[in-house]
């Protein structure tokens, strides 16, 4: 036995001055009555018929010394070892979108959440706890607490998550904790059945829940209308289920569909509305279930309906007007390069041969920048030139980039790879990060990238008149890649599901990106490269917002389609090695039972004064 506070035993010195009352306390009480006699008679037949009288002191000094000895115990909280009685325990908890499945308004969760708990209460004190939410990773709640109240706390702070469980990282999170500790008994509270599993507990928690859900949500349009499509889904059962149509956010459906779904099989639903243009629709199946998180899916409207404006400072812009012409969005602007005067105010700037340091000025820094045959260095450009006028005594071919990276596959794609030749081009050197598409000799030809001031730049490190690029069929389709890089969409798409990654194209002149999620939770991203990313972590409606006040989009996060099974069987849930019979010893440290025999002692005390009180009288 120990002690968790040893000083609290001081209290013990209170005995000795109870005894040293004791000794000195009179023993005896003034009494007024009638008569002697009367008294001295009386105090004959107490005597004679109750013997106790004369212990009753000892008894009380007996009952008050036990009780300093147990108040001294009790603020000394005494902690009794009992070998080998605790263990170490690791819990991983499933946080995939499935565990909100819910029967009469308890979901799997919860459920899973009451097994840890009685896990938790019914093991021996001394036993550790570790608890593991399972998401896309493997977030610790806590590790090795040794107090019950502060696991149970922990776990109480899961909040549910609507993504899929990264199973994988959750059974190298456990093979990491039982690599350290092969003792650890891990039980993993789930809603799947595992075909194989090796040195852990299984606990699932599914109960058969009803579910309904839409996916892959389409439209197209024709001949003036909007016709849309989507897939029903009972995962339960059969069912005749009812799909409606909301448009613009409305709350009355413009049309309802009833359609018979076989349980596990989709079933087409197909709409039609009388216009093209929308701000956003919304399929939804009007039935009740276990799970609302995937009965509706929102399409939000095209973002890219912006008119670009395009400054041209070239003394010869024909090449580059034909090329900027297949762009409806746009409105170009053309001056010589002896006009240009520093213009603003444009969302895109092409200098043709000319360099804007050349007249004193600097980059613009309020929109993006394209330099073709560039002829000054510019510390805002992100790249230098080192050298014009490279001639070369035969025409050289330009070689494509075999860059596997995203950015750079996207602003090749379409292209058939025909030769290029060039007879002159210009030496640059990066002091920033670029794609290069196409390049001579190791030289970079064509990339793109952002300058410093954040904003997209583009640079053909040579003439377009010294080139045959303009007359292959790759010119039109580069320039058109190039566009859409320099005019992107703040997001490809608006309909996504949890768990997915968006990219977000970050637009000239935004530093940074406000984020909304579905629950109102707001977060802000750093602009520091012509993209940024989003992890899609709830289910709803997503409104980003860019700080340069040129740009807002609202996007749809769906449940993850493999979340929504009501009962579903993974292959396996293995961690290896061999597990050890090694155990903690167990901690008694309660003191309720020290509290009730305090209690005793008060009332057996207050007894025995009652009984002195009366007999004296």
């Amino acid at each position: 036995m120990s002690f968790s506070y040893p000083l609290g035993l001081l209290a013990l010195l209170a005995i000795p001055v109870l005894i040293l009352i004791y000794i000195i306390k009179n023993k005896y009480t003034e009494q007024v009555v009638s008569s002697t006699y009367l008294w001295t008679l009386s105090e004959r037949f107490l005597k004679r018929k109750n013997p106790i009288n004369r212990v009753t002191g000892i008894i009380s000094l007996i009952l008050q010394i036990l009780t300093v000895i147990l108040i001294a115990l009790a603020v000394a909280q005494p902690v009794f070892t009992i070998n080998g009685a605790a263990q170490d325990y690791l819990f991983i908890v499933d946080g995939s979108g499935s565990m909100n499945l819910s029967v009469s308004g308890e979901t799997r969760l919860d459920r899973a959440k009451s097994e840890v708990s009685s896990l938790i209460n019914s093991s021996a004190n001394g036993s550790t706890y570790s608890i593991v939410f399972a998401t896309e990773t493997a977030d610790v709640v806590c590790e090795n607490v040794e107090t019950k109240s502060d696991a149970l706390g922990r776990l109480e702070s899961i909040e549910a998550a609507y993504g899929t469980m990264g199973t994988s990282a959750a059974m190298s999170k456990a093979q990491e904790v039982f690599s350290e500790n092969p003792a650890v008994k891990i039980y993993f509270v789930t809603d799947k059945d595992y075909e194989t599993t090796q040195n852990v507990e299984i606990i699932n928690v599914s109960a058969n829940e009803v579910n309904y859900a839409v996916s892959d949500v389409t439209y197209e349009k024709v001949n003036g209308s909007l016709e849309i499509s989507a897939d029903i889904w009972s995962y339960s059962d059969d069912a005749k289920l009812t799909a409606a149509l909301y448009m613009n956010g409305s709350e009355e459906a413009v049309q309802t569909v009833s359609v018979s779904v076989t349980k596990l099989e989709a079933a087409a639903v197909a709409f039609s509305y009388g216009s093209v243009t929308f701000d956003s629709f919304t399929i939804k199946i009007l039935e009740d279930d276990g799970l609302s998180a995937d009965n509706e899916i929102t399409v939000y409207g095209s973002t890219s309906d912006v008119t670009n404006t395009i400054l041209v400072v070239s003394d010869a812009p024909f090449f580059i007007n034909s090329a900027l012409s297949i762009v409806s969005n746009i409105s170009v602007t053309v001056v010589s390069t002896s006009e240009y005067a520093g213009e603003t105010g444009y969302s895109l700037y092409v200098f043709d041969g000319y360099s804007p340091g050349n007249n004193g000025y600097k980059v613009p820094s309020d929109g993006a920048v394209w330099f073709i045959n560039p002829t000054a260095s510019d510390d805002n450009t992100g790249f230098s030139v080192q050298s014009t006028d490279n001639e070369l005594s035969s025409p050289g071919a330009l070689a494509y980039s075999s860059s596997t990276s995203s950015r750079v596959q996207e602003l090749i794609s379409g292209v058939t790879g025909d030769t290029i030749y060039i007879s002159k081009y210009v030496k640059c050197g990066f002091y920033r990060s670029f794609y290069t598409l196409l390049s001579y000799d190791g030289n970079p030809m064509l990339f793109a990238g952002t300058n410093s001031y954040g904003n997209r730049e583009v640079v053909f490190a040579f003439d377009l008149h010294d080139s045959d690029i303009t007359l292959t069929p790759d010119y039109v389709v580069l320039v058109s890649n190039l566009l859409s890089y320099t005019f992107p969409d703040i997001v490809s798409e608006t309909s996504y599901y949890c768990g997915d990654t968006v990219t977000i194209n970050v637009l000239a002149g935004c530093e940074s990106i406000t984020v909304q999620s579905p629950l109102g939770t707001i977060s802000y991203i750093e602009a520091t490269s012509d993209y940024a990313e989003l992890t899609l972590s709830e289910v709803g409606t997503y409104i980003i917002t860019l700080d340069n006040g040129k740009g807002s989009v609202q996007l749809y996060s769906s449940l993850a389609k493999d979340e929504r099974y009501t009962s579903a069987t993974a292959e396996y849930f293995v961690v290896t090695g061999e597990p050890s019979t090694e155990t903690r010893d167990g901690r008694y440290d309660d003191l309720l039972y020290l509290f009730i025999i305090l209690a005793v002692l008060f009332i057996a005390d207050w007894g025995v004064y009652c009984y002195e009180q009366y007999q004296l009288r």
